[in-house]
C-alpha cells in the first residue's frame, strides 16, 4: 500500500470571486482521487465562515481566527486575480502566511495579463491557471 503525504492547504481568496476557489477545490479532489496527493482543506469558503456573519466581530477576532487556519496549513494558495491587490484580507493572509514562513504557491488565473505585485513579490513560486500546474507545485516544493 503507498502511502500519500498529506498536505494541509490554505486557499486565499476573495469570496466575491468564489467560482475560482470551487475549481482550486475540484482540482485537488481529482488530484487526491487520482492518488497523486491527500489533502486538508484549511481555507474559509463563503459556505462556511469562521464565525457567523450576522454576528458582529473586529478585525482582530477574524485575523486571529484567520491564524489559526493558516498556522496548521503546509502550503497556502494565493489566486492572484486584480481583486487580489485591492483586498485588506488577502493582504493579511500573504503577511501572516510569510510571517510563518509557508511555501506560497500564487496561481495566475486564466488570461489575466497583470499579477497584484504583493502576489508575485511573496509567493514562493507563480503558476499558470491548470491543474497540472498547480498539482506539480505542490508536490514538487
Amino acid at each position: 500500500m503507498i502511502f500519500l503525504a498529506l498536505y494541509n492547504i490554505f486557499i486565499s481568496h476573495a469570496w466575491k470571486y468564489s467560482d475560482d476557489y470551487k475549481k482550486v477545490v475540484s482540482w485537488l479532489n481529482e488530484a487526491q482521487d487520482e492518488g497523486l496527493l491527500t489533502w486538508k482543506n484549511y481555507s474559509v469558503p463563503v459556505h462556511d465562515p469562521l464565525i457567523d456573519p450576522t454576528q458582529p466581530a473586529g478585525k482582530t477576532t477574524l485575523k486571529n481566527l484567520l491564524k489559526n487556519q493558516i498556522s496548521p496549513a503546509s502550503k497556502v494558495i494565493i489566486i492572484s486575480g486584480m481583486y487580489a491587490a485591492h483586498s485588506e484580507w488577502i493582504d493579511f493572509e500573504i503577511d501572516t502566511s510569510t510571517d510563518y514562513d509557508k511555501y506560497i504557491i500564487g496561481l495566475k488565473p486564466w488570461g489575466q495579463q497583470r499579477i497584484p505585485s504583493k502576489v508575485q513579490d511573496n509567493a514562493t513560486v507563480m503558476v499558470g491557471w491548470n491543474k497540472d500546474s498547480l498539482i506539480n507545485a505542490i508536490l514538487n516544493s
